[in-house]
């Protein structure tokens, strides 16, 4: 029997606001280690400079609301990782080989299909010269974009979620919010929307097909 959300949600139209990077691709964290020991590092480097490293944390949290664009911050990564590693599109070379999900994006597309509302929250890691929603192919997706560089706002700051919501036109009651990171989902949770943590895609698709009354069909 379906359970009253799911039942609800096969009746009103709801608001999927989805997470980019972890949620509509895979977790990237394999493709970095594999690109870092390709260029000589360790396995962990980028997750090192880009989280642990405090001149590596201060650029990306810069690149996140816009304060600096992606060739900054590739400049400025790149000697932090090593005097050898090449500036040039350094983002598109350490994501450029990280697959979609293809199960999430499927999923986004059903719901969309039945006349439920969309919007990408994301926070940003970079628009140019390597554009990571484009690369994917899920931009067209949405009716809604909220992408953190672009409104000088991110994810977990309140003030970005209600922006989303605002945008979406449907209240907090009616929303899911799907990310990977669990600190993003409490401002999320508090204001109302519905919040799922993506950790497995299979787990998250199945929990999403529930809320929304939908089927995630992949095509051939």
């Amino acid at each position: 029997m379906p359970n009253s959300t799911g039942t609800a949600g096969r009746r009103e139209q709801r608001g999927l606001i989805l997470d980019f990077a972890g949620v509509l691709t895979a977790s990237p964290l394999a493709v970095h280690r594999a690109w870092c020991v390709s260029e000589g590092l360790a396995p962990e480097a980028w997750r090192s400079v880009l989280n642990d490293h405090p001149e590596g944390r201060r650029l990306y949290t810069a690149l996140e609301i816009g304060e600096i664009g992606q060739a900054e911050w590739n400049e400025g990564t790149a000697a932090l990782l090593g005097e050898h590693v090449d500036p040039v599109n350094l983002m598109g070379q350490a994501w450029a080989e990280v697959p979609p999900a293809r199960r999430m994006i499927a999923l986004a597309r059903a719901a969309r299909a039945a006349g439920h509302r969309l919007a990408l929250l994301s926070n940003s890691f970079g628009l140019d010269p390597f554009n990571p929603y484009e690369h994917v192919g899920i931009w067209n997706l949405f009716d809604v974009h909220v992408v953190s560089e672009l409104e000088g706002l991110a994810k977990p700051d309140p003030a970005i979620y209600r922006l989303a919501l605002e945008r979406i036109g449907l209240p907090a009651e009616r929303c899911v919010f799907v990310d990977d990171h669990e600190v993003n989902l409490p401002p999320a949770a508090e204001l109302g929307i519905t919040t799922v943590h993506a950790t497995d895609e299979d787990r998250a698709v199945a929990e999403l097909e529930a809320l929304l009354g939908v089927t995630a069909a992949l095509t051939v």
